[in-house]
């Protein structure tokens, strides 16, 4: 019983191989030269990459441990930067954990992070937990009425962060905004006061910064999931996101916003925001003005595009839901075009589960393909979602890209993706840090 335990443990952690470990497949991508490398040879010792490109020029270290991938193709894990692990949208999937524990909660977290990784997603950006998820869950987002004891509790997402860190629960390395900084009414907003001056705002940010969160999340503008108000309305004020920006930046934490307004978006680059979610609404010259103060762009476009509409049927969504989302398709699909035309800095976020089922394929998958429709080439698409999303992370010197020192964080697809974006649709083989989690051709 304890030995089946015992293995158990170890299949859901990934398999560790303390020798040096040398992966042989058909072919790399290298995304920092945008070249396809055939006939490719990666080592990994500790966790890192020592050595990559073809086989005649790498040598492979004696007793080392050789997986042959045969026909496959290597390219860096991908990197997904707009992820609610604790995701509940209206209807359905909201009913069905009405009622969840923050324990609960934590546990489908932990589930959706590892189901995450297995898909081929070795990094994750959380941009907040909603302040009313947090709240139905137990904590508070007004800590002014918090009782002692949990003033100081740790958000569920940092907590899921540490332990994957460790080593206790496998998963993609997991970057994270603690709760979401927002205004009463705003979208997200619990139906009780949160947080609303520069002054609350000043404060809100300081006491997710202290619990580790390494990002701030700011709703500057409506969004889909809240069922009043416009979307493309600027409900934030500027002294308000200024003031975010402003502590944010003291501590070196960087800032991003949802934003569907084209005026919020105005305000939040003016102010230093570092990324700007979603953009539904976003015009030439906002995009202009991002490409110009260098901002970050995460279109998260799969939530708008009728091709992936059966989510929203699979979670039961509501009608007056569904409107909302129509109502933003078309112009959210203009902005990702305009934003690529630009050359906007954009990095890869699905707004849903990294493997959650779309056309035929996963989120992240699915959004790096319509990236490729709206105009990239299927090197930018792969960039969006490696080395472009390590940059917005300020980790490309360690993440996105199969070089000597970096994690070996490695996926492998059937053919080469920078040929045709789809091959991403065959992915088969998932290493994180040197431990492989995946290989359906063993």
């Amino acid at each position: 019983m304890r030995l089946a335990l015992l293995a158990t443990l170890l299949l859901a952690a990934g398999t560790v191989c303390a020798q040096t470990v040398v992966l042989r497949a058909a072919g790399l991508v290298d995304v920092l030269a945008g070249e396809a490398v055939p006939d490719a040879v990666v080592v990994v010792d500790g966790g890192r990459i020592v050595a990559a490109g073809r086989a005649a020029t790498v040598e492979v270290p004696q007793d080392s441990h050789v997986i042959d991938l045969g026909d496959q193709w290597l390219l860096p894990g991908l990197m997904n930067m707009h992820v609610h692990l604790d995701l509940l949208l209206p209807g359905t999937m909201a009913a069905t954990h009405a009622n969840e524990s923050e324990a609960e909660l934590v546990l489908r977290m932990a589930d959706n992070a590892h189901r995450s990784l297995l898909s081929g997603v070795t990094t994750v950006r959380q941009p907040a937990m909603f302040p009313s998820l947090a709240a139905r869950a137990g904590r508070f987002t007004d800590r002014a009425t918090m009782p002692d004891r949990r003033r100081d509790a740790r958000p569920p997402d940092v907590a899921l962060a540490r332990a994957i860190e460790r080593g206790v629960l496998p998963g993609p390395r997991l970057i994270t905004a603690g709760e979401m900084v927002n205004i009463t009414g705003g979208h997200g907003a619990a139906v009780t006061p949160l947080h609303d001056g520069p002054y609350d705002m000043r404060k809100a940010t300081r006491y997710q910064i202290r619990a580790g969160a390494t990002w701030i999340k700011l709703a500057i503008s409506g969004g889909i999931a809240t069922p009043v108000g416009g979307i493309g309305q600027p409900l934030m004020t500027r002294d308000e996101i200024e003031a975010v920006v402003d502590i944010a930046g003291r501590h070196g934490v960087r800032v991003t916003a949802h934003v569907g307004s084209a005026e919020a978006a105005r305000v939040a680059v003016e102010a230093g925001v570092n990324g700007l979610e979603h953009g539904y609404f976003l015009d030439r010259d906002i995009l202009r003005l991002m490409r110009d103060h260098g901002t970050w762009f995460v279109p998260t476009i799969v939530v708008s595009q009728p091709a992936t509409f059966d989510f929203f049927e699979r979670i039961g969504s509501p009608e007056w839901y569904m409107e909302r989302v129509r109502e933003v398709g078309r112009d959210h699909w203009r902005a990702l075009e305009m934003a690529i035309e630009e050359g906007v800095n954009i990095a890869l976020g699905s707004d849903q589960h990294p493997f959650e089922p779309n056309d035929g394929t996963t989120a992240t998958v699915r959004e790096a393909e319509y990236y490729v429709e709206a105009g990239m080439t299927p090197l930018q698409a792969l960039r969006a979602a490696t080395i472009d999303a390590a940059r917005m992370l300020g980790m490309d010197d360690s993440l996105g890209a199969l070089s000597p020192g970096f994690e070996a964080d490695i996926v492998a697809v059937d053919g080469n993706p920078m040929e045709d974006i789809s091959a991403l649709r065959t992915l088969g083989f998932v290493m994180r840090e040197g431990r492989v989690y995946r290989n359906d051709w063993e």
